[in-house]
Protein backbone atom coordinates (compact mmCIF):
# COMPACT_ATOMS: atom_id res chain seq x y z
CA UNK A 1 0.00 0.00 0.00
CA UNK A 2 1.16 3.35 -0.94
CA UNK A 3 0.04 6.96 0.76
CA UNK A 4 0.51 9.71 -1.04
CA UNK A 5 0.58 13.36 0.69
CA UNK A 6 0.19 16.44 -2.19
CA UNK A 7 -1.03 19.84 -2.78
CA UNK A 8 -4.01 20.70 -4.89
CA UNK A 9 -5.98 23.64 -6.06
CA UNK A 10 -9.26 22.37 -4.38
CA UNK A 11 -10.84 25.18 -2.39
CA UNK A 12 -14.68 24.39 -1.88
CA UNK A 13 -16.64 21.63 -0.78
CA UNK A 14 -18.56 21.88 -4.75
CA UNK A 15 -15.17 21.39 -6.60
CA UNK A 16 -14.32 18.65 -3.86
CA UNK A 17 -17.87 16.94 -5.36
CA UNK A 18 -16.68 16.86 -8.76
CA UNK A 19 -13.56 14.55 -7.79
CA UNK A 20 -15.47 12.52 -5.63
CA UNK A 21 -17.04 9.86 -7.17
CA UNK A 22 -14.13 9.47 -9.40
CA UNK A 23 -12.20 8.43 -6.25
CA UNK A 24 -14.56 6.50 -4.36
CA UNK A 25 -15.09 4.34 -7.78
CA UNK A 26 -11.70 3.92 -8.60
CA UNK A 27 -10.47 0.08 -8.00
CA UNK A 28 -6.84 1.42 -6.55
CA UNK A 29 -7.81 3.92 -4.06
CA UNK A 30 -7.93 2.89 -0.87
CA UNK A 31 -9.41 5.81 1.13
CA UNK A 32 -8.43 9.65 0.66
CA UNK A 33 -9.36 13.33 1.96
CA UNK A 34 -8.87 16.39 1.66
CA UNK A 35 -8.00 19.26 4.15
CA UNK A 36 -10.00 22.09 2.22
CA UNK A 37 -8.81 24.55 5.78
CA UNK A 38 -5.18 23.97 5.10
CA UNK A 39 -3.26 26.35 2.92
CA UNK A 40 -1.70 23.76 0.28
CA UNK A 41 -5.18 21.88 0.44
CA UNK A 42 -3.83 18.90 1.20
CA UNK A 43 -4.78 15.90 -0.60
CA UNK A 44 -4.02 12.08 1.01
CA UNK A 45 -4.63 9.04 -0.44
CA UNK A 46 -3.88 5.39 0.54
CA UNK A 47 -3.66 3.20 -2.61
CA UNK A 48 -2.86 -0.07 -3.75
CA UNK A 49 0.96 -0.61 -4.89
CA UNK A 50 -0.18 -0.64 -8.91
CA UNK A 51 -0.85 3.14 -8.90
CA UNK A 52 1.10 5.97 -8.73
CA UNK A 53 1.59 9.68 -8.54
CA UNK A 54 1.48 10.32 -12.40
CA UNK A 55 -2.12 8.24 -11.94
CA UNK A 56 -3.37 10.48 -9.35
CA UNK A 57 -2.21 13.39 -11.49
CA UNK A 58 -4.18 12.22 -14.60
CA UNK A 59 -7.00 11.81 -12.51
CA UNK A 60 -7.33 14.98 -11.15
CA UNK A 61 -6.36 16.46 -14.66
CA UNK A 62 -9.41 15.09 -16.18
CA UNK A 63 -11.43 17.32 -13.85
CA UNK A 64 -9.48 20.06 -13.92
CA UNK A 65 -7.08 20.24 -10.69
CA UNK A 66 -3.47 19.93 -10.00
CA UNK A 67 -1.43 18.04 -7.00
CA UNK A 68 1.99 18.43 -6.45
CA UNK A 69 3.91 16.38 -4.09
CA UNK A 70 4.97 19.06 -0.52
CA UNK A 71 8.13 20.07 -0.13
CA UNK A 72 9.92 19.20 2.68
Amino acid sequence: MKLFILRTNIKTKKKLSTIKSLFNDHSNIIDWSIDLEDIDKVLKVRADDGFNETDLNSLLKRKGFFCETLPD
